[in-house]
């Protein structure tokens, strides 16, 4: 396969990616035109992840411009270093003295059955429950793989769905065109937009600094698009809640995605915790949502009931698999969905390799976040010109299609670790221990993103603005 990664090839395919997500989100393309791209460097694989992660920063940072000029009058300059968004899409967090925990529980991973390869997902314990409840095998990986090697891989993956887990079966990109679900969302936008009849007047303080001052984001989502949406805006300025129930963790993530937000605990399932999370949203601006299609429907939040508590509410929704098709409800996260769309069976039979070959990164989980964010401050220039509310909707399916259809590489690249030029020198005060954090891969008018508040721990605020 040619090697297409020289500068004057990969500005154009970075330029052909943020023409498709600026388009998508129907942003003028005066202001797209206007980004700077700066810097080298490609991230290892056959897909041109470094062109769609420069893309995807770039995407939310031309969103971010435009609210500002509509705003603020002002047309601000946009750059976007490669090496740093490829940086941001991996961790953007070095513990100085402490360590982060495994991102992976030990029971994770990809497994060969009798006519294919499965990935099990079993980072939250009832997920791990699930697959080894299917299995009949013990919390052992010897056990696990030799449970798998006994199951055809679909029978497997429908199992362990059906139990309420996570599982995703490899297929070619062939195979995921011709599957109900891929065809299914081959027919959604990138980014579906629809303004809402509600209404309501806007009442922000933006500034060059702090363009987003004064704008309250809800953030009901967890690993790991919506937490990196939350943290773009957060680093515009907003205020941040995340709100998680009182069981969840991801300690390996945690540190890395509650940068400049506040975080609290209440479960939604219980009527007294649903009545404080309504008062939250009646005096949010922006609500980013990582749950299932059916889930918030079932605790009646539907999106009519959301309106209703918040008119002119931006409420900005992810989902895994798409949001029409058989599997619009199935759980699911990108390391599966590089599964089923054909990324790992297409990095395995390209290079060679006698297992699944992923992305180096949770490229579609990163990509869509940024574009989420990209959706919320689309949203909130046209409320603050309209009034009117917004509701948009992403899917990690989606997104991963338009890397598919981009380009290939030869597999090589030559970005690895952060180099001590891409950290900032400033030891950060995170609740877990003093940290270096990458520099910010975006500039807007010649400014950094900039966080108010360290990362904390889940739970660790009040349910209050």
């Amino acid at each position: 396969m040619p090697d297409t990664s020289s500068s004057a090839d990969s500005e154009l395919r970075t330029r052909e990616f943020l023409s498709a997500m600026t388009r998508s989100l129907d942003i003028a393309p005066r202001f797209a035109s206007k980004v700077e791209f700066a810097g080298d460097g490609e991230l290892a694989s056959i897909f041109v992840v470094s062109d769609f992660a420069a893309a995807a920063v770039g995407t939310a940072a031309v969103a971010a411009a435009e609210f500002i000029d509509a705003t603020l009058g002002v047309e601000a300059a946009v750059r976007v270093s490669r090496p740093l968004a490829s940086l941001w899409f991996g961790s953007s967090l070095r513990p100085d003295g402490w360590a982060l925990p495994p991102v992976w529980d030990p029971i994770a991973g990809n497994y060969k059955g009798k006519d294919g390869w499965i990935r099990l997902h079993t980072n939250a314990p009832h997920h791990r429950e699930a697959a080894l409840a299917v299995l009949g095998a013990d919390a052992d990986k010897a056990a696990v793989s030799r449970a798998v090697a006994d199951w055809e891989i679909e029978a497997l993956e429908s199992a362990v769905v059906e139990k309420k887990g996570c599982a995703a079966a490899m297929r070619s990109i062939q195979a995921w065109a011709r599957h109900p679900q891929g065809q299914s969302v081959s027919l959604e936008p990138l980014i579906a937009m629809r303004a809402t009849p509600d209404r309501s007047s806007s009442d922000l303080s933006p500034t060059l600094q702090r363009p987003l001052a004064g704008v309250r984001v809800l953030d009901l989502t967890r690993v790991l698009a919506g937490p990196v949406a939350t943290r773009f805006l957060a680093g515009l300025g907003a205020e941040v809640l995340r709100v998680d129930p009182p069981d969840w963790d991801e300690p390996g993530i945690v540190p890395d995605v509650t940068l400049g937000k506040r975080c609290t605990r209440l479960d939604l399932r219980e009527p007294g915790n649903r009545a404080v999370f309504e008062d939250l949203l009646k005096d949010a601006d922006v609500l980013v949502h990582g749950y299932r299609s059916d889930a918030l429907d079932r605790l009646g939040l539907d999106a009519e009931r959301r309106r209703a508590l918040r008119p002119g509410l931006i409420d900005v929704a992810l989902n895994a698999y798409g949001w029409s098709g058989p599997w619009r409800s199935r759980r699911g996260f990108d390391s599966l969905v590089q599964m089923s769309a054909g990324i790992a069976e297409e990095g395995m039979k390209t290079l060679g390799k006698d297992q699944p070959t992923p992305l180096p990164v949770q490229a579609n989980d990163h990509a869509t976040g940024y574009l989420m964010a990209a959706a919320a401050l689309r949203a909130l220039t046209e409320r603050a010109r309209t009034g009117r509310g917004f509701e948009a909707r992403a899917s990690l399916a989606r997104t991963a299609q338009l890397l598919v259809g981009g380009p290939r590489r030869d597999g090589s690249g030559n970005l690895g670790a952060p180099s001590e030029e891409h950290w900032s020198q400033r030891l950060e005060a995170t609740a877990f221990g003093p940290a270096h954090r990458l520099k910010s891969p975006v500039t807007i008018d010649d400014r950094p993103l900039h966080w108010d508040r360290p990362a904390a721990r889940l739970g660790s605020s009040p349910p209050a603005w």
